[in-house]
């Protein structure tokens, strides 16, 4: 049986429902090795810009296995929440580094699909899945740059294609038109959305499915070898997940999360409702640089409130209550987190960086959201060459170099501020500053969460450990 590749940035057992996978013979371990190595480099491009949703739906895989159990390459997604990266090593190496990235990026997609459309009556009908396939197959070539579908040896000394290839299909649905008499769309109308390739593949009258067997994910079940578990729920939560982290990495300002996100939600335009919600709870209207008339809350706030209630974890948090936000908004307020869980107090410690200027907004609705929050206590700290303790409403004074370490030294208790030192743990640090000091490694940078104002260096975010870290506006 072929060893699993354990990764950091998971942890916990294989899934059951992958023993039966895995009970196939084992693979020759040269073979296994060479292909690990390619999967590894082609992930490692994922991650260094060419598809930051492939990159992280791959490292929400608690296990890269190489078996034979699989023709190409699969993510299992099953109810236990075990989220698992298959790849056949055999296939791999008979593909090119390209062509392992291509088939990964497939799989990726194809889980997206997945997650945004997920009607079940849609997701079944085989037209939908011919159209899933072309409409990623055509983003696959555009965004990872190749002139055609990568390829492996057919046997007979020739090579052939791998899976649907988007250009054969739409000149076989202009052939279909044309001998109706109708009027095909061009090819870059034909693929512009994964919906309008659905419509247009629903007009031809001879629609042969051209099934590849290396779509694995399209037909069968573990059961007679013709696919893999994807569990609807694991694969909601996993889907969320991913998109929740490229949003906030393309909000932070990174150019291949925006344009991969961008084009993503331009892809699936015309989804439906649940797919405009979801759209909008993941602020693709600040992506866009559109403000929605209905809601006033800037990103940035709606983050600190995420990230602040998992800081906040384990059964004390601070929540956003939908319903009386809605009506606070309504009325002109700015809402107000809630707390649910047992009566412990949490304590969270807000520093200001005085060397510069802090924009009044981003004080004043700190003040609002922490200072008044049930359940949370609350410390106020200014800091630039050194650290002044405060209440909200006294005038902070500052403007000389920033040290971040005093900070953190004050927070962590070791330093003295006109003879006293820090004495409650803080469940939460927010520190808000232009980033311009050297970095710090706090003894647990879980705890900690930065907000950089305009122009700032966002290097918490760069760091390591890496630290939340999001930018904050300058104005509402």
């Amino acid at each position: 049986m072929p060893e699993a590749d354990h990764h950091a940035i998971g942890a916990g057992s294989r899934p059951p429902d992958l023993r039966r996978l895995l009970a196939e013979e084992p693979a020759d371990p040269e073979i296994v090795e060479r292909a690990r190595r390619r999967k590894e480099s082609a992930l490692l491009d994922f991650g260094v810009g060419q598809s930051v949703v492939a990159s992280w739906l791959y490292t929400k895989c608690h296990h890269h296995i190489p078996t034979v159990s699989v023709p190409t390459a699969a993510v299992v997604v099953t109810g236990d929440g075990g989220c698992a990266l298959l790849y056949n090593p055999y296939f791999f190496v008979e593909l090119d580094l390209d062509g392992v990235k291509f088939v990964l990026f497939h799989e990726a997609r194809h889980l997206m699909h997945r997650h945004l459309y997920v009607d079940e009556e849609l997701r079944t009908d085989p037209v939908f899945a011919l159209a899933a396939e072309v409409s990623i197959n055509h983003v696959a070539l555009r965004r990872l740059r190749r002139p055609g579908l990568p390829t492996v040896p057919d046997g007979d000394g020739r090579r052939e294609p791998v899976g649907v290839d988007p250009g054969a299909v739409y000149e076989a649905y202009r052939e279909d038109l044309r001998r109706q008499g109708l009027s095909p769309l061009p090819y870059d109308e034909f693929v512009d959305t994964d919906l309008t390739v659905y419509g247009e593949l629903r007009r031809m009258k001879a629609l042969d499915e051209p099934v590849s067997r290396y779509c694995v994910h399209l037909h069968g079940s573990p059961g007679d070898g013709g696919g893999v578990p994807l569990d609807p729920e694991t694969l909601e939560r996993l889907g969320d997940e991913v998109l929740d982290e490229v949003m906030r990495a393309a909000l932070r300002g990174n150019p291949a999360a925006r344009d991969e996100l961008l084009a993503l939600a331009d892809r699936a335009a015309g989804g439906g409702e649940r797919l405009d919600l979801l759209w909008a709870r993941l602020g693709l209207d600040k992506l866009r640089g559109v403000t929605p008339k209905t809601r006033r809350v800037d990103w940035w706030q709606r983050w600190l409130i995420d990230v602040l209630t998992s800081k906040l974890a384990e059964g004390d948090r601070l929540v956003y209550p939908k319903k009386h936000g809605a009506i606070l908004l309504a009325l002109g307020h700015d809402p107000m987190l809630t707390r649910r869980g047992p009566e412990r107090r949490k304590v969270v410690l807000v520093a200001f960086d005085t060397s510069g200027s802090m924009p009044d907004s981003v004080v004043d609705w700190l003040t609002t959201l922490v200072g008044q929050t049930d359940g949370v206590e609350s410390h106020w700290l200014g800091f630039d060459g050194v650290v002044r303790p405060f209440v909200p409403g006294e005038r902070v004074l500052g403007g000389g170099g920033t040290d971040f370490q005093n900070v953190v030294d004050y927070a962590e208790g070791r330093l003295e501020v006109d003879g006293r030192r820090f004495e409650a743990e803080p469940d939460a640090i927010i520190m808000v500053t232009d980033g311009y000091a050297p970095p710090v490694t706090p003894a647990d940078p879980d705890r900690w969460i930065w907000l950089i104002t305009d122009g700032g260096d966002d290097w918490p975010d760069r760091h390591h450990l890496p630290m939340a870290c999001h930018r904050v506006t300058s104005g509402r």
